[in-house]
């Protein structure tokens, strides 16, 4: 099993762990609170945790791009939705659909406190480590990824400075419910390791080539 220094990456939370975080509230795009456990409690749910709201064309945005090519009906045939939840402040939810296209729900977490409770609590701006292969969402070089990124987020929306999300918090990807069950984990270890949106919609059983 891949390990983060003695933490299991990998490792599905425990029922009293998931229990504990379905009772932690998110924010949906209109400010109103939600609790998590609502998200998963009637069907199987994907949950990608993202870094923060202006995370890079080449990394959370083009991964989250990426998920949105998932068909609508492959996710209705499987009994499965995709739900997308940030670390920023809700105000930069509408913003952040405009920019990558997903027509899923997304929800924010400023305090947090939901990706701390799922062991989700590392903290670096490192990128792929020398001799790992890069995921195939990365498609932009380092410079152009944060020129874009700039270009996206903080001048094309000047308000929401500092709103997005702390952008050192690294994010996951699960697979919840229905229930407060969870058949599937992977926290991120630098900031280009979400898991290939094939092999997440493949643990899901949603087809998608």
């Amino acid at each position: 099993m891949s390990k983060v220094g003695t933490k299991e990456f990998k490792t599905v939370p425990y029922e009293k762990t998931i229990a504990e975080a379905a009772e932690l509230e998110v924010f949906d795009i209109k400010g109103e609170k939600v609790k998590f456990g609502s998200l998963f409690k009637d069907e199987k749910t994907v949950i990608v945790f993202i870094r923060h709201f202006f995370c890079g064309v080449r990394s959370c945005q083009a991964f989250v791009e990426q998920l949105a090519t998932v068909p609508k009906e492959a996710l209705e045939q499987a009994g499965t939705r995709i739900v997308l939840i940030g670390c920023g402040e809700y105000n930069v939810i509408e913003s952040y659909t405009e920019t990558t296209k997903f027509t899923g729900t997304i929800y924010a977490d400023p305090t947090r406190k939901l990706y701390h409770a799922l062991g989700m609590d590392i903290e670096t701006l490192d990128r792929t480590p020398a001799g790992e292969q890069k995921r195939s969402y990365l498609t932009l070089s380092f410079f152009s990824n944060v020129v874009q990124s700039i270009w996206r987020g903080p001048l094309k929306n000047p308000s929401l400075i500092g709103k997005q999300g702390k952008i050192s918090q690294l994010g996951g990807d699960f697979i919840f419910g229905p229930g407060n069950t969870c058949s599937f984990a992977s926290r991120m270890r630098h900031t280009e390791d979400h898991v290939e949106v094939a092999d997440l919609m493949k643990e899901a059983g949603v087809a998608y080539t």
